[in-house]
Protein backbone atom coordinates (compact mmCIF):
# COMPACT_ATOMS: atom_id res chain seq x y z
CA UNK A 1 0.00 0.00 0.00
CA UNK A 2 2.82 2.18 0.74
CA UNK A 3 3.91 1.63 -2.22
CA UNK A 4 0.74 2.87 -4.07
CA UNK A 5 0.77 5.59 -1.90
CA UNK A 6 3.85 7.12 -2.87
CA UNK A 7 2.99 6.10 -6.78
CA UNK A 8 0.31 7.98 -6.42
CA UNK A 9 1.28 10.94 -4.59
CA UNK A 10 4.17 11.50 -7.27
CA UNK A 11 1.86 11.69 -10.15
CA UNK A 12 -0.15 14.19 -8.22
CA UNK A 13 3.20 16.19 -7.63
CA UNK A 14 4.24 16.15 -11.12
CA UNK A 15 0.98 17.58 -11.71
CA UNK A 16 1.24 20.90 -9.47
CA UNK A 17 4.74 21.35 -10.56
CA UNK A 18 4.52 21.15 -13.76
CA UNK A 19 0.48 22.49 -15.00
CA UNK A 20 -0.58 24.56 -12.70
CA UNK A 21 -0.78 28.05 -13.93
CA UNK A 22 -3.94 30.51 -13.39
CA UNK A 23 -5.72 29.35 -16.12
CA UNK A 24 -6.25 25.56 -15.12
CA UNK A 25 -6.59 26.99 -11.60
CA UNK A 26 -10.01 28.59 -12.93
CA UNK A 27 -10.99 26.05 -15.90
CA UNK A 28 -10.47 22.88 -13.63
CA UNK A 29 -12.47 24.12 -10.57
CA UNK A 30 -15.12 25.36 -12.78
CA UNK A 31 -15.18 22.15 -13.97
CA UNK A 32 -14.58 20.11 -10.52
CA UNK A 33 -17.31 22.15 -9.24
CA UNK A 34 -19.54 21.54 -12.48
CA UNK A 35 -19.36 17.63 -11.53
CA UNK A 36 -20.57 17.91 -8.10
CA UNK A 37 -23.20 15.21 -7.06
CA UNK A 38 -22.92 13.91 -11.29
CA UNK A 39 -24.79 17.35 -12.15
CA UNK A 40 -23.36 18.15 -15.38
CA UNK A 41 -24.08 14.94 -16.83
CA UNK A 42 -27.41 14.49 -15.32
CA UNK A 43 -28.46 17.73 -17.36
CA UNK A 44 -27.08 16.00 -20.39
CA UNK A 45 -29.03 12.71 -19.83
CA UNK A 46 -32.13 14.58 -19.23
CA UNK A 47 -31.64 17.12 -22.19
CA UNK A 48 -31.69 13.88 -24.61
CA UNK A 49 -34.62 12.19 -23.17
CA UNK A 50 -36.45 15.10 -24.77
CA UNK A 51 -35.00 14.15 -28.37
CA UNK A 52 -36.50 10.47 -30.34
CA UNK A 53 -32.74 9.97 -31.29
CA UNK A 54 -31.33 10.10 -28.00
CA UNK A 55 -33.89 9.56 -25.68
CA UNK A 56 -32.39 5.21 -24.98
CA UNK A 57 -29.04 6.83 -24.24
CA UNK A 58 -30.26 9.12 -22.48
CA UNK A 59 -32.44 6.88 -20.18
CA UNK A 60 -29.84 4.36 -20.13
CA UNK A 61 -27.09 7.03 -19.23
CA UNK A 62 -29.11 7.87 -15.91
CA UNK A 63 -29.45 4.34 -14.90
CA UNK A 64 -26.10 3.61 -15.58
CA UNK A 65 -24.74 7.01 -13.48
CA UNK A 66 -27.05 5.92 -10.54
CA UNK A 67 -25.68 2.77 -10.44
CA UNK A 68 -22.67 3.49 -10.40
CA UNK A 69 -23.48 6.07 -7.92
CA UNK A 70 -24.97 3.72 -5.49
CA UNK A 71 -22.21 0.67 -5.64
CA UNK A 72 -19.10 3.46 -5.87
CA UNK A 73 -20.29 6.23 -3.05
CA UNK A 74 -22.92 4.50 -1.51
CA UNK A 75 -21.10 0.68 -0.81
CA UNK A 76 -17.56 0.75 -1.76
CA UNK A 77 -16.55 4.56 -0.36
CA UNK A 78 -17.70 3.37 3.24
CA UNK A 79 -16.31 0.35 3.13
CA UNK A 80 -12.45 1.27 1.56
CA UNK A 81 -12.72 4.62 3.77
CA UNK A 82 -9.37 6.18 1.97
CA UNK A 83 -8.48 9.74 3.23
CA UNK A 84 -8.55 12.41 1.08
CA UNK A 85 -4.56 13.20 -0.07
CA UNK A 86 -5.00 16.79 0.65
CA UNK A 87 -5.57 15.51 4.21
CA UNK A 88 -2.72 13.30 4.23
CA UNK A 89 -0.05 14.22 6.82
CA UNK A 90 3.25 13.04 4.79
CA UNK A 91 6.34 14.43 3.33
CA UNK A 92 5.08 12.97 0.29
CA UNK A 93 2.30 15.19 0.11
CA UNK A 94 3.63 18.39 -0.98
CA UNK A 95 -0.19 19.99 -0.99
CA UNK A 96 -0.62 19.72 3.24
CA UNK A 97 -0.26 23.28 4.07
CA UNK A 98 -2.21 24.81 1.03
CA UNK A 99 -5.52 25.97 0.59
CA UNK A 100 -7.57 24.05 -2.32
CA UNK A 101 -8.95 25.19 -4.91
CA UNK A 102 -12.47 23.86 -4.55
CA UNK A 103 -14.62 23.28 -1.45
CA UNK A 104 -13.37 20.25 0.11
CA UNK A 105 -14.86 17.36 -0.29
CA UNK A 106 -16.53 15.36 2.79
CA UNK A 107 -16.42 11.77 1.93
CA UNK A 108 -13.90 9.48 1.31
CA UNK A 109 -11.43 9.34 -1.64
CA UNK A 110 -11.72 5.69 -2.86
CA UNK A 111 -13.09 5.35 -5.68
CA UNK A 112 -13.44 9.13 -7.83
CA UNK A 113 -17.31 9.78 -7.59
CA UNK A 114 -16.64 12.50 -10.12
CA UNK A 115 -14.45 9.89 -12.44
CA UNK A 116 -16.82 6.92 -12.14
CA UNK A 117 -20.08 8.67 -13.08
CA UNK A 118 -18.60 10.64 -16.18
CA UNK A 119 -16.94 7.47 -17.29
CA UNK A 120 -20.45 5.84 -17.13
CA UNK A 121 -22.11 8.60 -19.31
CA UNK A 122 -19.60 8.58 -21.73
CA UNK A 123 -19.47 4.90 -22.06
CA UNK A 124 -23.35 4.67 -22.27
CA UNK A 125 -23.22 7.11 -24.97
CA UNK A 126 -20.10 5.26 -26.75
CA UNK A 127 -22.37 2.35 -26.97
CA UNK A 128 -25.54 3.82 -27.74
CA UNK A 129 -24.79 7.05 -29.48
CA UNK A 130 -21.22 6.58 -31.16
CA UNK A 131 -20.93 10.23 -31.85
CA UNK A 132 -21.71 11.97 -28.91
CA UNK A 133 -19.76 9.32 -27.09
CA UNK A 134 -17.14 10.04 -29.12
CA UNK A 135 -17.67 13.79 -27.82
CA UNK A 136 -17.97 13.31 -24.04
CA UNK A 137 -14.86 11.12 -24.04
CA UNK A 138 -12.47 13.93 -24.03
CA UNK A 139 -15.13 15.84 -21.26
CA UNK A 140 -14.81 12.56 -19.22
CA UNK A 141 -11.19 12.63 -19.13
CA UNK A 142 -11.13 16.32 -18.55
CA UNK A 143 -13.69 15.70 -15.66
CA UNK A 144 -11.29 13.01 -14.48
CA UNK A 145 -8.09 15.05 -14.67
CA UNK A 146 -9.63 17.82 -12.54
CA UNK A 147 -9.90 15.70 -9.79
CA UNK A 148 -6.31 15.53 -9.57
CA UNK A 149 -4.88 19.05 -10.52
CA UNK A 150 -7.02 19.72 -7.84
CA UNK A 151 -5.62 17.36 -5.07
CA UNK A 152 -8.89 15.81 -4.16
CA UNK A 153 -8.60 12.39 -5.67
CA UNK A 154 -5.33 9.74 -5.66
CA UNK A 155 -4.66 8.66 -9.42
CA UNK A 156 -5.83 4.98 -8.38
CA UNK A 157 -8.78 6.67 -6.99
CA UNK A 158 -9.75 7.86 -10.68
CA UNK A 159 -8.49 4.95 -12.56
CA UNK A 160 -10.50 2.44 -10.35
CA UNK A 161 -13.64 5.28 -10.10
CA UNK A 162 -13.27 5.15 -14.53
CA UNK A 163 -12.83 1.11 -14.89
CA UNK A 164 -16.10 0.90 -12.31
CA UNK A 165 -17.78 3.55 -14.54
CA UNK A 166 -17.11 1.56 -17.78
CA UNK A 167 -18.47 -1.30 -16.34
CA UNK A 168 -21.56 -0.01 -14.86
CA UNK A 169 -22.68 0.87 -18.26
CA UNK A 170 -21.73 -2.43 -20.18
CA UNK A 171 -23.58 -4.06 -17.53
CA UNK A 172 -26.80 -1.26 -17.45
CA UNK A 173 -26.86 -1.57 -20.94
CA UNK A 174 -27.12 -5.09 -21.07
CA UNK A 175 -29.64 -5.62 -18.46
CA UNK A 176 -31.46 -3.07 -20.08
CA UNK A 177 -31.17 -5.19 -23.67
CA UNK A 178 -32.35 -7.89 -22.57
CA UNK A 179 -35.46 -6.47 -20.45
CA UNK A 180 -38.77 -4.59 -23.11
CA UNK A 181 -37.54 -1.26 -21.87
CA UNK A 182 -35.02 -0.78 -24.52
CA UNK A 183 -38.04 -1.15 -27.41
CA UNK A 184 -40.67 0.52 -25.12
CA UNK A 185 -38.34 3.38 -25.26
CA UNK A 186 -37.58 3.38 -29.00
CA UNK A 187 -40.97 2.88 -29.77
CA UNK A 188 -41.84 5.80 -28.22
CA UNK A 189 -39.78 7.57 -30.99
CA UNK A 190 -41.33 5.30 -33.31
CA UNK A 191 -45.03 6.44 -32.53
CA UNK A 192 -44.25 10.41 -32.19
CA UNK A 193 -42.63 9.76 -36.37
CA UNK A 194 -46.30 8.49 -36.85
Amino acid sequence: MDAITSFDFSILNFIQENYRCVFLDVFLGFISRAGEAGIIWIIFSVIMLFFKKTRTAGFIALLSMGAGYFFGDIIIKHIVNRPRPFTVDSELNMFRNTALLIEEPNSSSFPSGHSLVAAAFATTLLIKQRTFGLIAIPLALIMMFSRLYNYVHYPTDVLCGAVFGVATAFLIVFIVKKTPLESKLESIGSREKQ
